[in-house]
């Protein structure tokens, strides 16, 4: 991940990182993001769901701060505004982008088509590679797939000790055996089950992080973890 983002954005393209949901991506790209040098912008997006291209502009003024209030429904200031913006080095992170239409696609390939465009584009979603799929001028200019793919049980001890420090003593055993009869390389599910590990030991910050408070902890997540 940390080579596929970093590699994205030194080449100013555009990059798509997708896999099932829950499996980490959004935080995976927040550390890759994290890794690049300081001297490099960093912008986040927010989109509702189905946004139409007001909403869309409107999310992209605010993260790269342009005045949105003004600018929203005035599409060619906007647009002016935002392709200036964008000549300046930098990474835009937009998540959830399965929930953009091909126009909206369409319009970001637009902006990354503009003339001294000198910023990066990180497209990130449980199904943002079919969302591209459907917007075939979008997709052509992607220059880097990303899949995520669930966690291998003997990963599971280092990614989680990267994670949280609450980890850093567990037996990998222990880790493994809750990995394949709870978590089953979900990482959503493991954050779940940091924040029940989590919560007993801040009661009881002496207490040891064995198989019965992951146990324990696994319990809390109910039939459908």
């Amino acid at each position: 991940m940390v080579e596929a983002v970093g590699h994205t954005v030194a080449a100013r393209g555009i990059g798509c990182v997708y896999g099932d949901t829950g499996l980490g991506k959004t935080v995976a790209v927040e550390q890759a993001l994290h890794l690049l040098p300081a001297r490099v912008p960093v912008w986040r997006a927010v989109v509702g769901v189905r946004p139409g291209l007001p909403q869309v502009r409107a999310a992209l003024c605010e993260a790269l701060g342009l005045p949105s209030g003004s600018l929203t429904h005035r599409a060619g200031p906007a647009d002016q505004a935002l392709a200036e913006a964008l000549a300046e080095p930098g990474v835009l992170f937009l998540d959830d982008a399965q929930r953009l239409s091909p126009p909206v696609l369409d319009y970001l390939r637009q902006l990354w088509d503009s003339p001294g465009c000198a910023a990066a584009l990180v497209l990130c979603g449980a199904g943002s590679e079919r969302a591209l799929a459907r917007a075939a001028a979008m997709r052509s200019r992607v220059l880097t797939w990303h899949q995520v793919s669930r966690l291998d049980t003997q990963d599971v001890p280092r990614t989680l000790g990267l994670f949280h420090p609450v980890w850093e003593d567990a037996d990998p055993a222990d880790l493994g055996r809750a990995d394949e009869q709870t978590a089953r390389g979900n990482f959503r599910t493991w954050a779940k089950i940091t924040s029940h590990v989590c919560a007993a030991w801040g009661r009881d910050p002496g207490a040891c992080v064995d198989r019965d408070a992951i146990d324990q902890a696994c319990a809390r997540l109910g039939p459908y973890s």
